[in-house]
């Protein structure tokens, strides 16, 4: 039956669904796992990151990109698609500034990446981005922001989020600790629950993971792989501590 219905993507199958849409939705779902995290004066970004070859450059393998001075964006997808929407994001922030003689807003470039998408959705001769972006930044006013867009062109805000292969069990995991993460105070407490969620469900070691942060009106830092080691060994330290004591018979 999905023969007949996903040759195009402006073809609703009986049910109501667009097959296309949801084959980019599934490579989504087989991509890197990413999560970011929005406190009060940052944003922090965290990617699931792939082997490098020996022979290959490190440099040239980056999930995290600047759209302008104050917006930054990770994916979980196809990184070829992700490299044209990455420049028509960037294109469109320059030609707000030009035109307006100010930086776009996040939510204004969530909705213009957005609306790209959705786009995608209704034309013949094309196909859905297989993306999912987390999109972080800082309005004017010094306000941070992280949203979330889809292949199907919808987007939302989030305190915190995830996409990619992990998502499930990593948003399940963040749910469960949601008190922490409101609570969190400042960009440290941030990056290493950033660490301790990627190493508590993804199983991921510090070799595997790429942090970064954004603060109001400075440069994306990304965080020293020796940052991180620390960071790794002190989550496995409290991980094997809250183990042991979950293990220890309670008093009558």
């Amino acid at each position: 039956m999905a023969q007949r219905y996903d040759r195009a993507v402006t073809i609703y199958s009986p049910d109501g669904h667009l097959l296309q849409v949801e084959y980019a939705q599934e490579a989504v779902r087989r991509g890197s796992t990413v999560m970011g995290l929005r406190t009060n004066n940052a944003i922090v970004l965290g990617v699931e990151k792939r082997s490098v070859g020996d022979l290959q450059e490190e440099r040239m393998v980056r999930k995290i990109c600047m759209l302008d001075d104050h917006v930054v964006m990770t994916f979980s997808g196809l990184t070829a698609d992700a490299r044209i929407l990455v420049s028509r994001a960037q294109m469109e922030a320059q030609s707000h500034r030009l035109n307006f003689e100010k930086p776009t807003t996040v939510e204004y470039i969530t909705r213009y990446i957005a609306q790209l998408k959705q786009n995608y959705t209704q034309s013949n001769g094309r196909r859905p981005f297989g993306l999912s972006c987390l999109v972080g930044g800082f309005d004017e006013d010094g306000t941070p922001h992280l949203f979330q867009t889809d292949p199907s062109g919808i987007f939302y805000e989030w305190r915190a989020n995830t996409t990619g292969r992990s998502s499930q069990p990593v948003r399940d995991y963040m749910e469960k600790h949601a008190d922490e993460i409101l609570t969190i105070a400042d960009e440290a407490a941030a990056v290493k629950h950033i660490v301790r969620t990627l190493v508590s469900v993804s199983s991921l070691n510090h070799t595997q993971m790429e942090v970064a942060e954004l603060k109001y009106r400075q440069p994306l830092r990304m965080i020293d792989h020796q940052v991180l080691a620390d960071l790794e060994r002190t989550v496995r330290r409290e991980i094997e501590a809250e183990a042991e004591a979950s293990r220890r018979p309670r008093a009558p």
